[in-house]
């Protein structure tokens, strides 16, 4: 087998008919909401990454700093010789763990763009020669088979916080996924942010630069690209709010004036009150036993629990009874 492979498992035009489909329901909707998978175009990836960079944005280091501290740990408890990481992107964090899988065989990154797979799987074998890469471009929300070279045990991480994007019902879904594709002995590392004070989230979601703002506008630009949309972001405020009763930030957006926006390819008109909002992102925030509880009803065993000093993220592992 080649060192490095690609299998595609989504079809051609699959990103667009999630696109129209997500668009379909959600702008019809009463109140409306878009998924946040559609503020990563190019651009929207660009203005993530120097999210990850202010002060006010604490989980990738907080993250970092875990996985740098515990990645040995990690390694021992599992013995991973396979690593499945869902949502892959660059790879950049999982970089600590494949350094330290002394017996780590093969690598499985999982992401919708292969333009980002291709050269995050080239690096990786820059680095580590011996290791084979077999990328997925798939939706891991909707059904993933792995390839037939994975050997036992496997480690499927997902890692950034993403699982406070799906809402409880989603999740529950997502675990019961996961402990399905996992054989018993394997193991889940998931990366959650925790539940703190709401000056430091919404300050997370709502940056002094506006940097997040830009980043929330963004899905506009993707839907008048994509939709041929004629959305005008200076028609919306951007907001983060922490929903206390849920225990998740949502970023919205918030129409600045009555004003109808077109979209041609899907022959639709939506229409905005001034003040209404669009919700683009649930981000939910955790607690210890929540995470366990969520886990163990899924079948996935919790063994570990790790924080950062500041016990502002939490990087847990679960393994497959």
């Amino acid at each position: 087998m080649s060192p490095f492979t690609v299998t595609r498992t989504l079809p051609a035009d699959a990103t667009a008919a999630a696109l129209r489909a997500d668009v379909a329901d959600g702008l019809t909707s009463t109140p409306k909401r878009l998924p946040p998978k559609w503020f990563y175009d190019a651009r929207g990836s660009a203005l993530f990454e120097e999210i990850t960079r202010l002060p006010e944005y604490y989980p990738t280091r907080a993250e970092r700093e875990i996985l740098v501290a515990r990645a040995a740990e990690i390694a021992d408890v599992t013995g991973a010789r396979t690593l499945i990481e869902l949502g892959s992107g660059s790879s950049e964090k999982t970089r600590h763990l494949i350094r330290a899988l002394p017996q780590l065989r093969v690598y499985v990154p999982v992401d919708v763009s292969e333009s980002a797979l291709e050269p995050a799987g080239e690096a990786l074998l820059a680095e580590h020669p011996r290791l084979t890469v077999h990328a997925l471009v798939a939706d891991f929300m909707n059904g993933l088979a792995l390839p037939d070279d994975t050997p036992g045990p496997r480690l499927l991480a997902f890692l950034g916080g993403t699982i406070g994007n799906l809402l409880p019902l989603e999740r529950a879904g997502f675990f019961a996924s996961v402990s399905e594709l996992l054989a018993p002995g394997d193991a889940l590392l998931l990366g959650t942010d925790l539940v703190k004070d709401e000056a430091t989230l919404v300050a997370a979601y709502d940056d002094a630069q506006g940097i997040t703002a830009e980043f929330n506008k963004n899905v506009l630009a993707v839907l008048n690209r994509e939709l041929g949309a004629d959305f005008d972001p200076r028609d919306f405020d951007h907001l983060a709010v922490w929903n206390a009763r849920e225990e998740w930030m949502e970023m919205r957006l918030r129409a600045r004036k009555d004003l109808t926006a077109k979209i041609p390819a899907m022959d639709l008109a939506v229409h905005f009150t001034a003040g209404e909002e669009l919700r683009t992102e649930v981000s939910a925030k955790f607690r210890e036993e929540k995470v366990r509880a969520e886990l163990a009803a899924a079948g996935l065993e919790p063994r570990r629990w790790w924080t950062d000093a500041a016990g502002r993220f939490a990087v847990s592992l679960a393994v497959r009874g």
